[in-house]
């Protein structure tokens, strides 16, 4: 579980609730069943009607993914096993991969590896691995688009569940003070929406590109590891090539723990 994901939640639910106490306003009035069903039920449906139905049912694997506080590898453990297998390549020939590959952790550095050993042509291998990767990458836009599209739907539904609030309130004037309570009702769908959209949705988006960037990012370095590998280049130049595909944090870390070693 993504405990920081959750305290991000947790936190901009609690800027809209002290906010209210600090302005004076009825905490209470959140309390609002009319507006959740506008909102909750409205975004439900634009999410329902802009995706076929294979890629709406994997919304709870995309929230899963998001909620989930997985542990990849770091590009810096990435790149010290790439230099690790060159080395042992350069002593012991491709060959030696063989029984190397079925220890490997990461399964696009064993399928990678294991058409190396197959004997496939650079070009082939390049090319299969660039279309897994652009698998990946479409796979998780999607994913992402589905927040994407939420975060545009709750906040015009919300204007949407003022005007209905409204609709309501004025329908009646002769009672003032129940008129006041229900045109600050009808704004807690405005409240809603724009908290879904821009507090939870918007960011969600966010977060999963950001995890499919650095996910990416790992695929790219195993490509041209595994490039430089299969052309027998010097563990040291494989080294130097991947060392500039990573982050400065992580050249850095990569850096002292090789001074270290």
């Amino acid at each position: 579980m993504d405990i920081f994901l959750i305290i991000g939640v947790i936190t901009g639910l609690g800027a809209i609730v002290v906010g209210m106490i600090v302005k004076g306003a009825d905490v209470a009035v959140l309390i609002n069943p009319a507006a959740a069903i506008i909102i909750l039920v409205g975004t439900f449906a634009a999410v329902m009607n802009s995706f076929p139905k294979h890629e709406f049912m994997k919304i709870p694997k995309i929230f899963g993914a998001l909620f989930r506080d997985k542990k990849g590898e770091s590009p810096v453990d990435l790149l010290n096993q790439i230099v690790e297998l060159a080395q042992s390549t350069r002593k012991n020939g491709l060959l030696s991969l063989e029984s190397i590959i079925p220890t490997l952790g990461n399964k696009f550095l064993q399928k990678g590896l294991g058409l190396v050993v197959d004997g496939s042509e650079p070009s082939y291998i390049k090319e299969v691995l660039e279309m897994e990767i652009s698998s990946v990458e479409e796979r998780h836009r999607r994913g992402a688009s589905v927040f994407t599209t939420a975060g545009g739907a709750a906040p015009t539904l919300g204007v949407l569940g003022a005007v209905i609030g409204l609709i309501g309130a004025l329908a009646d004037l002769e009672d003032t003070e129940r008129l006041s309570h229900m045109i600050a009702a009808a704004f807690v769908a405005t409240l809603y929406g724009i908290f879904f959209g821009y507090v939870l949705f918007h960011p969600f988006a966010n977060r999963l590109k950001r995890k499919s960037h650095e996910e990416v990012s790992n695929m790219y370095i195993i490509l041209e590891g595994i490039l430089g590998i299969q052309e027998g280049k010097n563990p040291k130049a494989i080294e130097a090539k991947l060392l500039g595909m990573l982050e400065p944090k992580d050249q850095a870390e990569f850096e002292k723990t090789s001074n270290n070693s």
